[in-house]
Protein backbone atom coordinates (compact mmCIF):
# COMPACT_ATOMS: atom_id res chain seq x y z
CA UNK A 1 0.00 0.00 0.00
CA UNK A 2 0.85 3.49 -0.60
CA UNK A 3 0.69 6.26 2.07
CA UNK A 4 1.77 9.99 2.41
CA UNK A 5 4.64 9.67 5.02
CA UNK A 6 3.24 11.38 8.67
CA UNK A 7 5.33 14.69 9.81
CA UNK A 8 8.27 13.29 12.47
CA UNK A 9 6.29 15.86 15.09
CA UNK A 10 3.75 13.69 15.49
CA UNK A 11 6.70 11.27 17.17
CA UNK A 12 7.59 13.92 19.61
CA UNK A 13 3.97 14.96 20.55
CA UNK A 14 2.38 11.43 20.56
CA UNK A 15 -0.03 10.45 23.03
CA UNK A 16 -2.01 7.01 22.98
CA UNK A 17 -5.57 7.51 22.66
CA UNK A 18 -7.16 4.69 21.79
CA UNK A 19 -5.27 1.47 22.23
CA UNK A 20 -5.12 -2.57 21.35
CA UNK A 21 -3.89 -4.92 23.98
CA UNK A 22 -3.90 -8.25 22.79
CA UNK A 23 -3.76 -10.90 25.73
CA UNK A 24 -4.61 -8.67 28.72
CA UNK A 25 -7.08 -11.13 30.80
CA UNK A 26 -4.35 -11.78 33.23
CA UNK A 27 -0.60 -10.94 33.96
CA UNK A 28 1.21 -8.05 31.34
CA UNK A 29 -1.36 -7.98 29.45
CA UNK A 30 -3.66 -7.14 32.27
CA UNK A 31 -1.15 -4.97 33.73
CA UNK A 32 -0.22 -2.99 30.43
CA UNK A 33 -3.73 -2.36 29.84
CA UNK A 34 -4.59 -0.53 32.71
CA UNK A 35 -1.27 1.31 32.98
CA UNK A 36 -2.11 3.03 29.28
CA UNK A 37 -5.47 3.68 30.53
CA UNK A 38 -6.73 7.45 31.41
CA UNK A 39 -9.55 10.17 30.75
CA UNK A 40 -10.49 10.00 27.67
CA UNK A 41 -9.25 7.06 26.75
CA UNK A 42 -10.37 4.20 24.82
CA UNK A 43 -8.37 0.84 25.50
CA UNK A 44 -9.83 -2.23 24.02
CA UNK A 45 -8.50 -5.92 25.67
CA UNK A 46 -8.63 -9.59 24.16
CA UNK A 47 -9.01 -12.55 26.09
CA UNK A 48 -8.63 -16.08 24.66
CA UNK A 49 -10.17 -18.13 27.51
CA UNK A 50 -10.82 -16.26 30.75
CA UNK A 51 -13.10 -14.26 29.76
CA UNK A 52 -14.16 -13.15 33.07
CA UNK A 53 -10.12 -12.02 33.37
CA UNK A 54 -10.48 -9.40 31.25
CA UNK A 55 -14.17 -8.27 32.05
CA UNK A 56 -12.09 -7.75 35.47
CA UNK A 57 -9.32 -5.72 33.67
CA UNK A 58 -11.96 -3.73 31.61
CA UNK A 59 -13.33 -2.74 35.10
CA UNK A 60 -10.05 -1.53 35.92
CA UNK A 61 -9.67 0.10 33.03
CA UNK A 62 -12.91 2.22 33.52
CA UNK A 63 -12.03 3.50 37.16
CA UNK A 64 -9.32 5.58 35.40
CA UNK A 65 -12.16 7.36 33.26
CA UNK A 66 -11.21 5.87 30.03
CA UNK A 67 -13.69 3.59 27.92
CA UNK A 68 -12.79 -0.35 27.92
CA UNK A 69 -14.08 -2.64 24.82
CA UNK A 70 -13.36 -7.03 25.25
CA UNK A 71 -13.29 -8.59 22.40
CA UNK A 72 -12.07 -12.88 22.35
CA UNK A 73 -8.89 -13.63 20.10
CA UNK A 74 -7.47 -17.17 19.83
CA UNK A 75 -4.56 -16.54 17.75
CA UNK A 76 -4.51 -20.08 16.89
CA UNK A 77 -6.22 -18.99 14.03
CA UNK A 78 -3.96 -16.01 13.00
CA UNK A 79 -6.31 -14.42 10.91
CA UNK A 80 -8.44 -14.22 13.71
CA UNK A 81 -5.48 -10.89 14.51
CA UNK A 82 -6.22 -9.05 11.80
CA UNK A 83 -10.50 -9.02 11.75
CA UNK A 84 -10.57 -8.84 15.48
CA UNK A 85 -7.84 -5.58 14.89
CA UNK A 86 -10.01 -4.49 11.91
CA UNK A 87 -13.28 -4.32 14.33
CA UNK A 88 -11.97 -2.63 17.32
CA UNK A 89 -10.15 -0.33 15.11
CA UNK A 90 -13.83 0.46 13.35
CA UNK A 91 -16.01 0.42 17.04
CA UNK A 92 -13.18 3.28 18.60
CA UNK A 93 -12.80 5.22 15.05
CA UNK A 94 -9.08 4.88 14.72
CA UNK A 95 -6.11 2.69 16.45
CA UNK A 96 -2.59 4.71 17.35
CA UNK A 97 -1.41 1.78 19.98
CA UNK A 98 -1.09 -1.72 19.56
CA UNK A 99 0.21 -3.43 22.61
CA UNK A 100 1.06 -7.63 21.33
CA UNK A 101 0.70 -9.39 24.88
CA UNK A 102 -0.57 -12.97 23.58
CA UNK A 103 1.52 -15.62 23.74
CA UNK A 104 1.75 -19.28 24.57
CA UNK A 105 4.87 -22.06 25.02
CA UNK A 106 5.81 -25.71 25.16
CA UNK A 107 7.74 -27.66 28.13
CA UNK A 108 8.77 -29.98 25.81
CA UNK A 109 12.34 -31.12 24.18
CA UNK A 110 12.42 -31.41 20.21
CA UNK A 111 12.96 -35.20 20.52
CA UNK A 112 9.65 -35.42 21.92
CA UNK A 113 8.09 -33.03 20.33
CA UNK A 114 5.03 -33.01 18.26
CA UNK A 115 4.32 -31.18 15.02
CA UNK A 116 1.18 -30.02 16.17
CA UNK A 117 2.34 -28.37 19.51
CA UNK A 118 5.06 -26.93 17.30
CA UNK A 119 2.68 -25.15 14.69
CA UNK A 120 0.49 -24.00 17.56
CA UNK A 121 2.80 -22.07 19.38
CA UNK A 122 4.67 -20.18 16.24
CA UNK A 123 0.92 -19.59 15.21
CA UNK A 124 0.28 -17.74 18.54
CA UNK A 125 3.45 -16.10 19.27
CA UNK A 126 4.15 -15.13 15.62
CA UNK A 127 1.93 -15.57 13.06
CA UNK A 128 -0.62 -13.97 15.60
CA UNK A 129 1.29 -11.46 16.17
CA UNK A 130 2.40 -10.53 12.33
CA UNK A 131 -0.77 -10.60 11.28
CA UNK A 132 -2.11 -7.53 14.35
CA UNK A 133 0.54 -5.82 13.48
CA UNK A 134 -0.13 -5.53 9.72
CA UNK A 135 -3.66 -4.94 11.02
CA UNK A 136 -3.17 -2.23 13.18
CA UNK A 137 -0.40 -0.37 11.06
CA UNK A 138 -2.17 -0.32 8.00
CA UNK A 139 -5.08 1.65 9.55
CA UNK A 140 -2.09 3.87 11.40
CA UNK A 141 -0.59 4.80 7.81
CA UNK A 142 -3.96 5.47 6.51
CA UNK A 143 -4.47 7.67 9.31
CA UNK A 144 -1.53 9.88 9.05
CA UNK A 145 -0.75 10.52 12.41
CA UNK A 146 2.02 8.09 13.80
CA UNK A 147 1.57 5.25 16.07
CA UNK A 148 3.17 3.02 18.77
CA UNK A 149 3.34 -1.12 18.12
CA UNK A 150 5.04 -2.86 20.99
CA UNK A 151 5.55 -6.81 21.20
CA UNK A 152 5.88 -8.31 24.27
CA UNK A 153 8.69 -10.88 23.69
CA UNK A 154 11.19 -12.50 26.14
CA UNK A 155 14.38 -13.18 27.09
CA UNK A 156 13.99 -15.85 25.06
CA UNK A 157 13.85 -13.75 22.25
CA UNK A 158 17.99 -13.65 23.17
CA UNK A 159 18.89 -16.72 24.61
CA UNK A 160 18.07 -20.46 24.24
CA UNK A 161 15.99 -22.34 26.95
CA UNK A 162 15.88 -26.41 26.94
CA UNK A 163 12.44 -27.68 26.72
CA UNK A 164 11.36 -23.95 24.38
CA UNK A 165 12.15 -24.40 21.11
CA UNK A 166 8.89 -23.44 19.76
CA UNK A 167 8.96 -20.48 21.91
CA UNK A 168 12.54 -19.40 21.54
CA UNK A 169 11.88 -19.78 17.95
CA UNK A 170 8.96 -17.36 17.57
CA UNK A 171 10.20 -14.95 19.88
CA UNK A 172 13.34 -14.79 17.90
CA UNK A 173 11.36 -14.57 15.13
CA UNK A 174 9.05 -11.74 16.65
CA UNK A 175 12.19 -10.34 17.17
CA UNK A 176 13.26 -9.70 14.21
CA UNK A 177 9.63 -8.77 12.62
CA UNK A 178 9.84 -5.68 15.41
CA UNK A 179 13.25 -4.79 13.49
CA UNK A 180 11.85 -4.99 9.68
CA UNK A 181 8.75 -3.23 10.75
CA UNK A 182 10.40 -0.40 12.64
CA UNK A 183 12.37 0.22 9.69
CA UNK A 184 9.28 0.82 7.30
CA UNK A 185 7.24 2.40 9.75
CA UNK A 186 9.48 5.00 10.58
CA UNK A 187 8.74 7.02 7.59
CA UNK A 188 5.02 7.13 8.87
CA UNK A 189 5.67 8.63 12.49
CA UNK A 190 5.31 5.02 14.36
CA UNK A 191 7.76 3.43 16.09
CA UNK A 192 8.04 -0.52 16.48
CA UNK A 193 9.77 -1.72 19.60
CA UNK A 194 10.16 -5.10 22.12
CA UNK A 195 10.16 -5.74 25.58
CA UNK A 196 11.36 -8.97 26.91
CA UNK A 197 10.49 -9.96 30.09
CA UNK A 198 12.48 -12.44 32.14
CA UNK A 199 10.77 -14.71 34.73
CA UNK A 200 7.13 -12.07 35.81
CA UNK A 201 4.98 -13.56 38.32
CA UNK A 202 1.80 -14.23 36.84
CA UNK A 203 -0.48 -16.76 35.51
CA UNK A 204 1.90 -17.97 32.68
CA UNK A 205 4.77 -19.36 34.87
CA UNK A 206 2.27 -21.12 37.32
CA UNK A 207 2.35 -17.74 39.89
CA UNK A 208 -0.50 -15.26 40.89
CA UNK A 209 -0.55 -11.95 40.01
CA UNK A 210 0.72 -10.27 42.87
CA UNK A 211 3.65 -7.75 44.42
CA UNK A 212 6.79 -9.91 44.16
CA UNK A 213 9.16 -7.12 45.91
CA UNK A 214 9.76 -9.43 48.28
CA UNK A 215 9.78 -13.17 49.83
CA UNK A 216 10.91 -14.68 46.78
CA UNK A 217 14.26 -15.52 46.26
CA UNK A 218 15.75 -16.61 42.96
CA UNK A 219 19.85 -16.94 43.73
CA UNK A 220 20.26 -16.74 39.77
CA UNK A 221 18.82 -13.44 38.96
CA UNK A 222 20.92 -10.49 39.86
CA UNK A 223 18.14 -8.49 41.88
CA UNK A 224 17.22 -12.16 43.45
CA UNK A 225 13.58 -11.95 42.82
CA UNK A 226 10.92 -12.35 40.46
CA UNK A 227 9.50 -9.45 38.48
CA UNK A 228 6.40 -7.88 39.09
CA UNK A 229 4.09 -7.41 35.44
CA UNK A 230 3.64 -3.83 36.38
CA UNK A 231 7.54 -3.52 36.30
CA UNK A 232 6.91 -4.80 32.66
CA UNK A 233 3.72 -2.47 32.28
CA UNK A 234 5.51 0.59 33.06
CA UNK A 235 8.42 -0.08 30.49
CA UNK A 236 5.43 -0.58 27.61
CA UNK A 237 3.95 2.78 28.93
CA UNK A 238 6.95 4.95 28.83
CA UNK A 239 7.69 3.23 24.98
CA UNK A 240 4.07 4.19 24.15
CA UNK A 241 4.25 7.59 25.48
CA UNK A 242 5.45 11.30 23.84
CA UNK A 243 9.19 10.53 25.45
CA UNK A 244 9.96 7.37 23.59
CA UNK A 245 10.01 9.17 19.75
CA UNK A 246 13.78 8.20 19.53
CA UNK A 247 13.43 4.71 20.36
CA UNK A 248 12.11 2.81 17.60
CA UNK A 249 13.32 -1.04 16.57
CA UNK A 250 14.75 -1.50 20.16
CA UNK A 251 14.44 -4.50 22.10
CA UNK A 252 14.38 -3.69 25.59
CA UNK A 253 15.25 -6.43 28.36
CA UNK A 254 13.35 -6.17 31.66
CA UNK A 255 14.55 -9.22 33.48
CA UNK A 256 16.82 -8.18 36.58
CA UNK A 257 19.81 -8.44 34.82
CA UNK A 258 19.01 -12.07 34.24
CA UNK A 259 20.40 -12.05 30.70
CA UNK A 260 23.91 -10.62 31.86
CA UNK A 261 24.60 -13.60 34.23
CA UNK A 262 26.15 -15.29 30.90
CA UNK A 263 28.66 -17.51 31.55
CA UNK A 264 28.21 -16.66 35.27
CA UNK A 265 25.11 -18.82 35.17
CA UNK A 266 26.79 -21.46 32.98
CA UNK A 267 30.48 -22.06 34.48
CA UNK A 268 29.34 -21.56 38.03
CA UNK A 269 26.59 -24.27 37.47
CA UNK A 270 27.00 -27.51 39.81
CA UNK A 271 24.11 -29.92 38.51
CA UNK A 272 22.81 -31.30 35.37
CA UNK A 273 19.46 -30.23 36.18
CA UNK A 274 19.07 -27.24 33.40
CA UNK A 275 19.04 -30.31 30.53
CA UNK A 276 15.87 -31.19 32.43
CA UNK A 277 12.10 -29.41 31.77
Amino acid sequence: MTATPAPTASQRGFEPQRIIVTGADSGIGRATAVALAGSGRQVAVTWHQDQDGAEGTAEEIRATGATAHVRQLDLSDPAQGTHVVDELTETMGGVDTLVMSSGTGSATRLLDLECEKWREVLSVDLDGAFCCLQAASRHMVEAGTGGRIVAITSVHEHAPRVGAGPYCAAKGGLGLLVKVAALELAEYGITVNAVAPGEIATPMTGQEDESVLQNKDRPGIPVARPGDAREIAATVAFLCGPDAGYVNGASWAVDGGMLTMGPMAGSHLSSHDWRRV
